[in-house]
């Protein structure tokens, strides 16, 4: 049987939201996938301002932020849905949009409330995808690590540079094991924003900066980055930690942003084993000059799919775990956000 489903993306980086109109089947034991649509909606600058100061706003005003975001993601669901002239979906998987992430004192948050997007876009939806992983003691995320073992496992690494950078891969027992690695895009794009640009690219500025050595060694040296697996990263942690090394630091504008580059790209690598097979996907696989940078530190294959693989795989991925929520089946590891087992996640409207 086939599921046909719309999933919802807006990763920390406020490029925009991504829509994918996916069909699921399952062949004996793997699943298969197909995108039929997608498309990424840019944020206005409005929003962007919106969901940029989610983090600093009074209970009340979240509150307010979190029913007019829902209305948001149904009124743009409703339109992808009525351009491609879409009958037959199932339900709508959505992840929102973080403003906190404190695992480590238990709770997070992420906006758009379900509620509202059902019935502004018509359709059954499933969000909250961490809420009940942090409960039972989890970091709620990552969250894509099933996907990538169930829909992309012929690689030995799964890398998607957005916001934050994350890798998943199954350990020497087969067991999977995913964590956030290093600010990517978060980061950089917040400082090319200063310069009246949306992101560096290609890695051009990066590339015509010098690595200033003393920021680099202070960015490596924090303790998030000698810590063991499960962990994650948010933006309250940039914001304590590495934008004050940066802004601190006196050097020029382009060599920050290779600083910042050369740092994700030293992250990134730590972990690949030599010869491995590496998909990327994400904005940041776009930027050349930080994959080129990373195989400095490491010697394996990076393979980038097409562009609908590449720009979507995390709104692909949240589709595929409301299909798990949907059947009753597991949709986050304990082997990786550290929970006391295994979780059927995600809150359900208008089934």
């Amino acid at each position: 049987m086939t599921k046909k489903i719309i999933g919802l993306m807006s990763g920390t980086s406020l490029d925009g939201l991504d829509i994918v109109y996916t069909h699921f089947r399952k062949d004996g034991e793997k699943w298969a996938y197909q995108i039929l649509h997608a498309e990424s909606y840019p944020y206005s600058e409005k929003w962007r301002e919106k969901l940029r100061g989610s983090y600093y706003q009074t209970a009340e005003g979240i509150a307010a932020l979190d029913a007019e975001y829902g209305r948001y993601l149904g009124i743009r669901v409703k339109r992808f849905a009525e351009k491609y002239q879409l009958q037959a979906v199932d339900f709508v998987a959505s992840h929102g949009h973080t403003v906190f992430h404190r695992p480590d004192i238990g709770y997070n948050l992420q906006i758009g409330h379900g509620a509202h997007l059902h019935v502004m876009s018509g359709f059954p939806v499933i969000c909250d995808f961490r809420t009940l992983d942090v409960a039972f003691g989890g970091q709620g995320a990552p969250l894509v690590p099933i996907g990538d073992k169930l829909l992309f496992g012929e690689y030995n690494y799964c890398l998607n540079i957005g916001g934050f950078a994350n890798v998943s891969f199954d350990d020497d027992n087969g067991k999977r094991i995913a964590y956030d690695l290093c600010p990517a895009n978060y980061c950089l794009n917040r400082l090319m924003r200063t310069r009246g640009q949306e992101y560096d690219k290609d890695g051009q500025t990066a590339r015509a900066g010098k690595v200033n050595k003393k920021l680099f060694a202070a960015l490596n040296a924090l303790e998030y980055y000698h810590r063991r697996a499960p962990k994650s990263l948010a933006q309250e942690w940039v914001d304590a930690h590495v934008m004050p090394l940066v802004e601190q630091c006196s050097d020029t504008f382009e060599n920050k942003i290779a600083t910042l580059t050369e740092h994700a790209a030293y992250q990134i690598a730590r972990p690949i084993k030599k010869d491995a097979s590496v998909l990327v996907t994400g904005g940041g696989a776009y930027n050349m000059f930080l994959l080129e940078r990373a195989l400095n530190y490491g010697d394996f294959l990076w393979i980038r799919p097409g562009n609908l693989v590449t720009d979507f795989k995390e709104a692909l991925i949240f589709a595929f775990l409301g299909l798990r929520r949907a059947e009753g089946l597991p949709n986050c590891l304990r082997s990786v956000t550290g929970a006391s087992h295994d979780v059927v996640a995600g809150q359900m409207y208008g089934f």
